[in-house]
């Protein structure tokens, strides 16, 4: 069984203004596996995680990681967990 992969797309996506449609056209996937990704359904390959990633220009652990991602203003504002 595999673990569960908590991921920052949705929020990222937003940030940017790209289309769920925009980004799988982008990546070579389906626009509802991004949903499916972002809802924490279906874990991305690999091969996924690095094209998202290349494609928001981001190290792919700023978008996906096997813990759960602390706040973001616990991490811009530097509160400890």
């Amino acid at each position: 069984m595999s673990e569960h992969v908590h991921n920052r797309l949705a929020m990222v996506r937003a940030e940017r203004k790209v289309s769920r449609q925009r980004l799988a056209e982008a990546v070579g996937v389906h626009y509802q596996t991004i949903g499916y990704i972002e809802r924490g359904q279906y874990n991305p390959s690999l091969d996924l995680a690095l094209k998202v990633a290349k494609f928001f220009e981001l190290p792919v652990e700023a978008l996906f990681s096997l813990e759960p991602f602390r706040p973001l203003t616990d991490q811009v504002y530097g509160r400890n967990q």
